[in-house]
């Protein structure tokens, strides 16, 4: 039956995909799904033994950190709202409150709450009834006052978290502080639980923090912990619902972004590299069924452009192909809205279409190498997505005029510029890349190059970004 449900449910994706973005693109998302698939079946969540969380409780017994966890409910079912509470109390970090916020119209979860602080005797479980429901952001508010902890995160009342999530956490919290560098937001790889098969599917593993990939789709979601005074002073705002925690990591970001051109306090967000977070997979999910909610996507478009616009950055939001997933527009280009980017790279085809070169990890690794023309990078869509890296390709680039004279140390060729055809969705625009026709040196020499400015552009305080729609063929 769940297999069956999940057959309809795909069928149902790939019914709005075409109805959306067209027979060509379509064909080329299926291909990719396909691809995806039969990968997916070798991922296995491996939770931590018993001697690993004996340990992790001795050491942490004395850390001074209270996380407060807000769970905003409404008439959960018994069964996920006890498995969500339980995943809590197996936390080998014990020093945390649930706060669950009800605006349910009948008793039932309240009576499921008590029950469960009664049968374990557990008072670290407060229970809030609201007078009303107002929506997820207002009702999650009222839970984030009630907190007192040092740090709040975000519970959705039928999820789960890992029995090492609180410890994790609070680890990284510590060695921050041990290290000079607090931090302000936190968050963790996460994975969904299929409510048909009782099994744990389709890991997201994270970036660490990476700007523009943020002003892209919100990878951050779930685990997220934020230092409870910016919390407070953010809170969720009800014109949001539905993409309310991408607004509320955008307004986050907005705040540690420092004033200048090149000062970010990007070290205060930090990505936890382990899955902490079990997303309940069932039909009426986003989960499992984006078009379930396709209002949160443009509710996210609008949080990202209220972002832009509290930046002063002149730009028009759009939705790309999938949904939760944008792209902005800068007006009149990147380099001239955003004076913290030094450097916009592409991406480098071979004859086959398949990407060989553009973008490059700080061991000079091309990111998505092998990857066709027409893919995606599966269902996190990243191979198509705007976001910063190390390093990118000299060959495919536009430079910063205050960088020029560092480019043409490092290549040895005075700066002069080539056009290129450049489409984005339907529109086409020509931009100017450096032209580097005197340079003779192999793929290797290419790659050292670029690897080599990228360092320097990144050492003098600037990002290199990376936009796939950029693209030079060989």
């Amino acid at each position: 039956m769940a297999n069956r449900v999940l057959r309809l449910d795909n069928a149902r994706k790939t019914i709005n995909y075409l109805k959306k973005n067209g027979l060509t693109n379509t064909v080329y998302a299926a291909a990719e799904r396909v691809q995806e698939e039969r990968t997916a079946c070798s991922y296995h969540y491996h939770p931590p033994d018993e001697s690993t969380l004996v340990r992790q409780r001795r050491e942490s017994e004395d850390w001074p950190y209270l996380f407060s966890i807000v769970t905003p409910a409404y008439e959960t079912r018994e069964e996920h709202l006890r498995e969500m509470i339980a995943s809590v109390q197996a936390q080998s970090y014990e020093r945390w409150e649930l706060v669950i916020v009800d605006a349910g119209k009948t008793n039932t979860v309240e009576r499921t709450v008590r029950q469960i602080i009664h049968e374990t005797n557990d008072l670290r479980i407060r229970y809030s009834r609201l007078q009303e429901n107002q929506g997820i952001a207002e009702n999650t508010n009222a839970g984030i006052e009630r907190a007192k902890g040092d740090y709040i995160a975000l519970l959705d009342h039928d999820d789960l978290i890992t029995p090492d999530a609180l410890y994790c956490m609070a680890a990284m919290v510590r060695r921050g502080e041990q290290t000079g560098c607090p931090k302000a937001l936190l968050y963790s790889d996460e994975d969904k639980y299929d409510e048909g098969t009782k099994t744990l599917v389709n890991p997201h593993k994270k970036k660490k923090f990476n700007l523009d990939l943020i002003l892209s789709n919100n990878y951050i979601c779930h685990f997220l912990a934020v230092k409870a005074e910016l919390m407070k002073e953010l809170k969720l705002r009800g014109d949001y619902d539905g993409a309310q925690d991408y607004d509320l990591v955008l307004r986050a970001v907005d705040a540690l972004w420092q004033d200048g051109t090149k000062a970010f306090a990007a070290e205060q967000i930090c990505h936890i590299p382990r899955v902490l977070y079990h997303w309940r997979s069932h039909r009426d999910s986003t989960a499992l069924n984006t078009a379930s909610k396709t209002y949160a996507y443009e509710a996210g478009r609008r949080a990202l452009a209220d972002f832009c616009a509290g930046r002063g950055f002149q730009v028009q939001v759009v939705h790309s192909l999938h949904l939760g997933f944008y792209r902005i527009v800068y007006e009149p280009d990147f380099l001239s809205v955003r004076r913290d980017a030094g450097v916009v790279g592409g991406r480098i085809l071979d004859q086959r279409g398949r990407i060989f070169a553009g973008a490059y990890d700080e061991r000079g690794r091309c990111l998505f190498q092998g990857l066709p023309e027409h893919f995606t990078g599966g269902s996190t869509h990243r191979a198509v997505l705007v976001q910063d890296c190390a390093a990118a390709d000299i060959r495919c680039m536009q430079v910063r005029e205050e960088l020029r004279p560092l480019f043409s140390s490092i290549t040895g060729l005075s700066y002069r510029e080539r056009d290129l055809t450049v489409k984005r969705g339907r529109e086409k625009t020509v931009i100017h890349i450096a032209d580097v026709t005197g340079l003779t040196c192999d793929e290797a020499g290419y790659r050292k190059l670029s690897t080599a400015f990228g360092e320097e552009v990144r050492k003098a305080g600037y990002l290199v970004v990376w936009d796939p729609a950029v693209t030079v063929r060989l």
